[in-house]
């Protein structure tokens, strides 16, 4: 199957982004334009041999992680081919969206304010709906589901978008949960206490199922949007129009009312049933630990529909597509939040090494002496995951790892800079929240958590050059390929003089 098969249903205009120039007018901003994309400018990574579901697959794309997207055309023996690792750079990303990296927050945060509403077209202008599958439906012939880590109890879809309508509202939600198969038709989920949450528990009280879809396999910018982090009743499909630049073509499910976007590659149709729990996991999770097994609620699927040759996307856990996609949707929230109340934060960051959702560094233009201890108390309330926050100044690279421990070694002392908060909610996925509860501890004592906030800012005022840091006048101007030789003949020339 060639990727460059663009849809040539429907029309979508959109942002005249580099990686879509050679697209026609009337072809949607696809994965397969994307893919098309890294194929052309050689980072996409095609695996031609049959390789296991089971573990090879996911450890050759591990391998390949930020440096090629891997592509398989004969995962275990089905007739779909695997996609995976199509986001695992920050640069990629701004790419994707057509910005430099320095303006990825600021192109993302202006999208989730200004959401453009969804375009629903009909069956025949969505290719995710060429096929229809509603009757004997076998989830394990019907595609290529991986199972990634030595431990995972199964299958796991993990880069499918969940779409549900609040029962109350009718407004829908979009969220990447983690999805164990557990038999042809059927399946279990992870609800962590979101969105999708609320809608089941809403769905359940009144006895009724949570109808829902499971998207798989959709351009970079509506995965993208998919993480956004917003109040209820916001619809990230929107938010994808607004990455988009114009309304995103969707389609009404053929079981449900659950619009999807129309040009996905795959679409699982589903409810989660009411007052039904199954055991799932356990599962490696974005922390880089297993998961434990628990009760979890259950999805009855109720059709499988998809383009005539579609792709399959599977995140590698804990790897750095994972990683990212939940990392800068989070960045971009971060700093509107921090900036509504210390307009002078300037950048902020998830670092890789907190896992893109635990460890929080801000850049902040501090005046007045105390104030870095108030951005980290407000860091702490945007959102739940954040456990250590630590603020440096200006001068300092958020984005650089070295440049945080430089400014911690030498702008922080513990007696007077440390800020501890025992006690307070954490993330149930961060293994050590759970050490000295009972393994069958009820969920409102999971991810019980302490945060930590280091202030690593310089004094607001300092005697002479105590706290200037050391600069070699010129050292970012100098043009080195101007002044650096081809190559070393004067230096070979000088070293072989006779000097006897």
């Amino acid at each position: 199957m060639n990727i460059r098969d663009a849809a040539t249903h429907g029309t979508l205009s959109t942002f005249a982004l580099p990686w879509a120039s050679n697209r026609s007018e009337t072809s949607a901003l696809t994965l397969r334009d994307w893919l098309a994309h890294l194929a052309k400018t050689g980072r996409l990574a095609t695996i031609e041999r049959p390789v296991a579901l089971e573990h090879e697959l996911a450890a050759i794309a591990k391998r390949l992680d930020g440096t090629q997207a891997a592509f398989f055309t004969q995962p275990g023996g089905k007739g779909v081919p695997v996609v995976s690792g199509f986001m695992s750079k920050r640069g990629w990303i701004a790419e994707a969206l057509g910005v430099e990296e320095a303006g990825l927050l600021a192109r993302f945060s202006a999208a989730v304010a200004q959401p453009v509403a969804s375009r629903v077209v009909d069956r025949a202008d969505a290719p995710c709906q060429e096929i229809v599958h509603t009757n004997g439906i076998d989830l394990h012939a019907l595609l290529p589901i991986p199972t990634h880590s030595e431990h995972d109890n199964g299958p796991y879809i993990t880069a499918g978008l969940v779409i549900a309508r609040n029962p109350r509202t009718g407004v829908q939600n979009v969220s990447i949960n983690r999805i164990q198969v557990h038999g042809p038709d059927r399946m279990a989920i992870l609800l962590l206490p979101r969105h999708l949450y609320a809608f089941q528990r809403d769905a359940e009280a009144a006895g009724d199922a949570l109808d829902v879809a499971i998207v798989i396999g959709v351009d970079p910018l509506t995965m993208l949007a998919s993480q956004a982090i917003t109040p209820i009743d916001h619809d990230e499909l929107e938010i994808a129009g607004a990455l988009h630049g114009a309304p995103l073509p969707v389609a009404r499910c053929v079981t449900s009312g659950v619009h999807v976007p129309a040009f996905a590659e795959i679409v699982i149709e589903g409810r989660i049933l009411p007052n039904v729990r199954e055991p799932e996991g356990p599962f490696g999770e974005f922390p880089k630990y297993y998961s434990a097994k628990e009760a979890r609620e259950v999805i009855e699927v109720t059709a499988v529909t998809h383009r005539r040759d579609p792709i399959f996307h599977t995140i590698v856990p804990a790897e750095m597509e994972h990683l990212l996609l939940g990392a800068i949707p989070r960045e971009a929230t971060l700093l509107a939040h921090l900036q509504r109340s210390h307009p002078a934060v300037k950048d902020v960051h998830l670092s890789v090494g907190g896992v893109c959702r635990y460890h929080l560094w801000v850049q902040f233009d501090k005046k007045r002496e105390g104030e870095a201890k108030n951005v980290i108390l407000c860091a702490f309330g945007a959102h739940y995951d954040i456990k250590q926050v630590v603020v440096v100044d200006t001068d300092v690279n958020v984005h650089d790892p070295a440049e945080i421990e430089w400014a911690i070694a030498t702008r922080f002392q513990a007696d007077r800079d440390l800020v501890v908060i025992a006690g307070a909610q954490g993330s149930p996925l961060d293994p050590s929240t759970t050490v000295g509860q009972p393994d069958d501890a009820p969920s409102h004592l999971q991810g019980v958590s302490a945060k930590m906030g280091l202030d690593a800012t310089r004094p607001v005022v300092y005697p002479e050059h105590v706290f200037t840091r050391v600069r070699i006048p010129g050292q970012d101007t100098v043009d080195l390929h101007a002044l650096v030789a081809a190559d070393n003949s004067a230096f070979d020339a000088y070293v072989s003089r006779d000097h006897g």
